[in-house]
């Protein structure tokens, strides 16, 4: 039997659950869009010119992917900063958004009273911790979200209270154009979903578990553009977290003007590299062309690639679809290396060193 259908031997893996937090991810988005959007906002946030959005890890990911899914559509520019600092730009024009799903991230925390200081329109998304505390004493507008459905409390796996809650949040701010039936469908592609991705589903006709035995063995380039762009971020990191694996990102169209030129060597790339593209024909024509010609470009140099062609009718769908396929992509991942992929004992050493 495929260690990829041996559900008893996963479930003895996999001891935090993350299986149910990826088979939940629907459930997420549905509370998060309910509770979120149930926040007051102040009339004056709609002003803004300005959206930056602090956060680390796992709770900047949600900010990733709304920068690329509305971007462009939006008339106040928005920026994720991963740092101590606040941008200089930040001013009384500025939506400030501070999001750490466990709301003690030093970070973040490190910039809340700069930022007020600067007279930022503030809004905070967490699930309780020094953040929580702060944004009642301050009298900020919060998301405060219990994760009923996010088992393994790892915040990478917890991305729709962050997506789904950041936009709710925007939403009501006036500054996204996004409906209750915009989700609705959300959530009826991910049940869908579920029944070609999910643990029951033989490896055979499961391309999820497909591209994790491909991609096994192998250092993964993702490869995303435009609307995917954020969604390429989301899965390098799962994969780093959950599947222990190195994996790096680039997007089309930049990796076109440096990147190639970096294939030849080492000589070991053609045995240790491996692209994954997340194709989707709602690239523009132009992006779509670049995709095939860098294709061309990997195989002249005989490095491996895989792709998965993303086929949900618009933007957010197909945002919505390569997360949830790629948060399987890294679980398989993790199960056919015979790793837990909860825990993240580097990550939780360096917090103690940097602690003492």
């Amino acid at each position: 039997m495929n260690k990829l259908d041996d559900l008893k031997k996963i479930s003895k893996l996999d001891t935090q659950g993350m299986a149910g937090s990826i088979e939940s991810l629907g459930l997420q988005c549905q509370q998060a869009w309910e509770e979120a959007s149930k926040v007051k906002i102040p009339t004056s946030y709609k002003k803004v010119k300005k959206i930056v959005i602090s956060g680390m890890g796992g709770s900047a990911l949600g900010g990733h992917v709304i920068e690329s899914l509305y971007g462009q559509k939006m008339k106040a520019s928005i920026k994720i900063t991963n740092s101590y600092f606040v941008p200089g730009s930040v001013d009384a024009d500025t939506l400030y958004i501070l999001s750490s799903y466990s709301g003690t991230t030093e970070e973040v925390l490190a910039t809340l009273p700069v930022a007020r200081k600067r007279k930022a329109k503030l809004m905070v998304i967490c699930a309780g911790g020094k953040l929580a505390v702060a944004a009642k004493r301050y009298k900020i507008p919060a998301y405060i979200f219990e994760p009923r459905f996010n088992p393994s409390n790892q915040p990478r796996m917890g991305l729709g209270y962050s997506i789904v809650g950041q936009l709710a949040l925007l939403k009501s701010a006036g500054l996204i154009n996004v409906t209750a039936n915009d989700f609705q469908a959300v959530v009826k592609l991910i049940v869908r979903l579920h029944k070609q991705f999910g643990l029951k589903v033989k490896s055979a006709k499961n391309k999820a578990k497909q591209s994790a035995m491909k991609i096994n063995g192998h250092i993964p380039i993702i490869v995303g553009a435009e609307h995917l762009s954020g969604n390429a971020h989301i899965m390098t990191n799962q994969i780093n977290e959950n599947s222990k694996t190195f994996a790096a990102y680039f997007l089309v169209s930049e990796l076109n003007h440096h990147l190639m030129e970096g294939l030849r060597f080492p000589a070991s790339n053609k045995k240790n590299l491996i692209f994954f593209f997340m194709d989707s024909k709602l690239y523009p024509e132009k992006i779509a062309k670049r995709m095939d010609i860098t294709k061309q470009v990997l195989r002249k140099n005989k490095i491996n690639y895989i792709n998965y062609q993303f086929t949900s009718k618009d933007n957010l769908l197909q945002s919505c679809e390569a997360l949830l396929f790629g948060s399987y992509v890294n679980y398989y991942m993790a199960i056919f290396n015979n790793i837990d992929p909860s825990p993240i004992p580097w990550v939780d050493y360096f917090k103690k060193q940097l602690a003492k």
